[in-house]
């Protein structure tokens, strides 16, 4: 029986710039990630510690009866409360399915379609989403296939305009859908 050789990749087909280039590209996407998500983690445990530090000290007031007049303590507890909401907002918007969502839209995309923001709703549980795609059937496409995503539901083509400057004739747009909660 003869000897198989075989060599993979072939001779004359391995590129190591191609290689290396995707290595930096991963390398810089795994920093980015990284980088956002210290920020986020920050300002989390920045709220967090706000909001114990300020329910500590309505706390001690409720133990330790100051005179004050009344007014005072109800724009006081007015900003303890203002400040709370702002806290439990961006608790919120961390502990959504970010994961699902990012997958759902990759996977709904298009090469011919770029995303150039995400702007989630806590309050109306939807998603606005803005980018571009190369012509209105590619993001009418893209629209479709969102619809069809299991995390999204009722993804609608807010607006769009088309790119009369630009020789390829982008079309950029902004649309949204509403997120199911799906465990």
């Amino acid at each position: 029986m003869r000897r198989l050789k075989l060599q993979f990749p072939y001779i004359g087909q391995h590129s190591q710039a191609v290689d290396v280039g995707l290595l930096l590209i991963g390398l810089l996407t795994l920093v980015m990630v990284s980088y956002q998500f210290t920020t986020s983690a920050t300002e989390v445990d920045y709220w967090e510690t706000r909001v114990a530090r300020i329910e500590q000290q309505q706390q001690q007031r409720e133990a330790t009866p100051r005179r004050s007049s009344r007014q005072n303590q109800r724009n006081i507890t007015q900003e303890i409360r203002q400040e709370i909401q702002k806290a439990s907002v961006v608790i919120d918007e961390m502990n959504l399915p970010w994961e699902s969502f990012f997958d759902a839209i990759e996977f709904a995309s298009h090469e011919e379609v770029a995303i150039l923001s995400l702007q989630p709703s806590i309050a109306n549980n939807n998603m606005r989403i803005s980018g571009e795609a190369k012509d209105m059937s590619v993001l009418l496409l893209f629209v479709e296939a969102l619809e069809r995503e299991l995390v999204f539901e009722n993804a609608h083509l807010l607006n769009y305009k088309i790119k009369l400057d630009d020789p390829h004739k982008p079309v950029v747009f902004l649309l949204t859908a509403s997120w199911k909660h799906v465990s």
